[in-house]
């Protein structure tokens, strides 16, 4: 299968980011899917660059709902196999697991953008 063409969308290291960014695109999907306007999104990463750079991307999230589906799907499973050979102490895990959890259930959850596939 190819993949979608965006000027707005980069893929590299077998990853999709705001194209000229180190800003993976799972991040704006969960900025998007917690409800966060383009305008917030832009504030959190600055590094994006521009409003339109927020709206490219939100388009291609959502004209590509299976591609973005499939790529939050292998990189959950690729911090799945980190966190198995590299497991955090006890102490960390229960530190860190509350915003974790609550970000990845966002990704994970029922949405309109899951509605479309």
């Amino acid at each position: 299968m190819s993949q979608p063409a965006s000027e707005y969308v980069e893929i590299r290291d077998g990853g999709y980011y705001v194209a000229g960014t180190r800003i993976g695109l799972d991040v704006l999907v969960c900025s998007f899917r917690l409800g966060k306007s383009p305008e917030a999104i832009l504030q959190a990463h600055p590094s994006i660059g521009s409003l339109a750079k927020v709206y490219g991307a939100i388009a291609f999230i959502l004209e590509n709902p299976g591609v973005v589906e499939t790529y939050l799907r292998d990189q959950e499973a690729l911090w799945d196999k980190l966190r198995e050979t590299h497991p955090l102490p006890p102490e960390a895990l229960n530190a860190s697991s509350a915003p974790e959890e609550r970000w990845r259930q966002s990704l994970l959850e029922d949405s309109f953008l899951t509605q479309t596939l």
